[in-house]
């Protein structure tokens, strides 16, 4: 729903083609004061019939482009005002099909709602043939000329992607997101986060209820009622399905053979799209001065959308649509049992990343909030088709979910929009267990054997490190001087993980650089697999060699590295740092690092 004025106009494309006028009625036809209807699902899945009339044909709202605007007469309409929800509703005058309500004013005190002609809606998807079989949708655009930084795509991907709609101007009617099984904070970020695509996220009455999927007792208890996709039914949209739901909601339009045409305005609006469709029963429409909205539920899969344009979304009945599973257990410490949650979310490089961080954070918020002091252990397993699965674990402490989801979230939006290749996304896994205990911790003093040392001896490095509530632990390493080293002076440093992430990026940052897909994957894990309760100790030595792009050469003479490192040449060439590094587990997470230096003498 990036489009968010007013009803859009009929393509080219429909140009010199006709209209079945015994069963459609052009705008050229429609006259204010004709007297109308519309048909849509208020409850259950009953389709009813709604008075409206027609108040005037506006033309060239935009260029080129026309629209009706009707008033409800219903007093079912006129007490709830506008509804979110009523999207695709077909609107019939002279008991033929004008088009669809698509769009409505916030805050209008009459039941006003602009309707997409009927021909506009047709015409979706004839302008390139077969395009919902385009590889191409839309998606997030990240530099990848740039070394990998996990936070930065993590921000981009939780910020607000676009402007928000002003809520006073004619906006097309919001879907709304229903969810079900998330805590109601985490919806309200979900909300923050799809609204500038015209939806609205709406969280389900007793949410966390269902914490550990439907048994089979259950599925025996609730019988779904049966229904069909036709003119006035609730259209669903699901994101996600299984212990935890996400749904769009809207309205079918018309149905033309095995194709569904629905909302009247677009969901994203960029043409090709993927997404299941469903069935849906309405359990009421919640009143609102602000929003009145349809509160509603998938009940079955049929189809899935291809085409989404500014003028309608179009599905195709008996399609599949890629979902992709996803499994989250949650160990918390104040749950007597491990709690799995089995879904399924949908595929969509766009869509996929916002509705994951839901359903993550929903999981891990489920029996409450993170208390001030916690530790968070996880372990992430991303498969992917035709390569081996992306595993990872590590350990957060005292700042929430951020890692968690900033790595997570941030490779699966990664992977799905990288510029190299297509990636299909074959499951995601989760492990997550929260303690409440703080395991952050500061170096509280470093020490050297001695500074002064002769090249082929060794060193020893003790660390002593201060945790909250806890003794104080002292660590040691004991590092080797290379015999061939130059006399001179030289840092010895000491850090956490983080220390030693900055660290690489400065020595070694084309370890962090992507030029293909295999070195992409490549350079997330090798930013995955940093430790942040290890103890590291690097020593750092004169750099030798080049790298040129990726390709390591430490060994290569000096005149004919110096020669490597001609400006004109086209590859990246730097001088290749050497280092020696030593690591343990601590069991904490080491906030700070502490720089010493030693002398190498004659």
């Amino acid at each position: 729903m990036l489009l968010c004025l007013l009803v859009l106009g009929a393509c080219s494309a429909w140009a010199g083609q006709q209209l079945d006028k015994s069963k459609y009625i052009c705008v050229d036809e429609i006259r204010p004061g004709m007297d109308a209807y519309c048909l849509t699902a208020y409850k259950g899945t009953e389709v009813e019939k709604f008075g409206l009339e027609v108040l005037s044909v506006v033309r060239d709202v935009r260029p080129g482009r026309d629209a009706i605007l009707v008033q409800g007469t219903d007093e079912r309409f006129i007490h709830t005002g506008p509804v979110w929800g009523c999207s695709g509703s077909p609107v019939y005058i002279e008991g033929r099909l004008a088009g669809a309500l698509a769009f409505s004013w916030t805050f209008s005190k009459e039941p006003v709602y602009g309707v997409t002609p009927i021909e506009e809606m047709l015409a979706v998807g004839q302008v390139t043939p077969g395009a919902e079989k385009a590889a191409w949708e839309p998606g997030f655009r990240f530099d990848f000329s740039k070394p990998l930084d996990f936070d930065e795509v993590y921000v981009q991907v939780a910020s607000t992607p676009l402007t928000t709609e002003n809520s006073t101007d004619a906006t097309a009617l919001r879907c709304p997101l229903i969810t079900y099984g998330l805590p109601a904070g985490v919806v309200g970020q979900l909300n923050n986060a799809v609204e500038p695509f015209g939806l609205t996220a709406v969280a389900a009455v007793g949410w966390g209820e269902n914490s550990k999927g439907t048994s089979e007792k259950d599925e025996q208890v609730n019988v779904k009622p049966q229904t069909k996709l036709a003119p006035g039914a609730c259209l669903a949209i699901p994101l996600i399905t299984g212990d935890m739901k996400i749904e769009a909601i809207g309205t079918v339009t018309e149905v033309v053979d095995d194709k569904v045409y629905g909302l009247g305005h677009s969901m994203l609006g960029f043409g090709p799209i993927d997404l299941p469709i469903a069935t849906g029963q309405v359990h009421t429409v919640i009143s609102s001065r602000y929003r009145s909205f349809k509160f509603a539920s998938a009940l079955e899969i049929v189809g899935a959308l291809t085409i989404d344009e500014s003028a309608a979304v179009r599905g195709q009945l008996g399609a599949e649509a890629k979902m992709i599973p996803l499994m989250i257990r949650v160990d918390r410490y104040n749950d007597a049992e491990l709690r799995a949650y089995d879904c399924r979310v949908a595929n969509n490089r766009l869509l996929t990343p916002f509705i994951l961080r839901a359903a993550v954070a929903g999981a891990a918020f489920m029996r409450g909030s993170l208390p001030p002091d916690h530790k968070i252990e996880y372990r992430v397993t991303i498969g992917v088709e035709n390569t081996s699965p992306i595993v990872f674990e590590n350990v957060s402490t005292g700042i929430g979910l951020g890692e968690v989801l900033a790595e997570s979230i941030g490779s699966v939006a990664i992977l799905m929009n990288n510029p190299y290749e297509k990636v299909d996304i074959q499951s995601i896994d989760f492990d997550v267990s929260i303690a409440p205990k703080d395991i952050s911790s500061r170096i509280w003093s470093t020490d050297l054997s001695d500074s002064k040392v002769k090249a082929g001896e060794q060193i020893e490095v003790s660390v002593v490190v201060e945790s909250p509530l806890a003794e104080k632990r002292k660590h040691q390493f004991n590092l080797s001087i290379p015999r061939e080293l130059t006399p001179g002076k030289y840092e010895v440093i000491v850090c956490g993980g983080r220390g030693y992430h900055q660290f690489l990026r400065k020595a070694a940052p084309y370890k962090f650089v992507a030029q293909s897909l295999a070195t992409l994957i490549e350079a997330m894990n090798n930013i995955l697999t940093i430790g942040r309760d290890k103890l590291y100790c690097l020593l750092v030595l004169p750099p030798s060699g080049v790298t040129v792009a990726r390709a390591e050469l430490p060994d290569l003479p000096a005149t004919k590295a110096l020669l490597m490192q001609d400006a004109k040449r086209a590859l990246a060439t730097r001088p290749y740092q050497h280092w020696l590094e030593k690591s343990l587990k601590t069991g904490t997470v080491i906030i700070d690092k502490k720089i010493m230096h030693i002398t190498v003498e004659k």
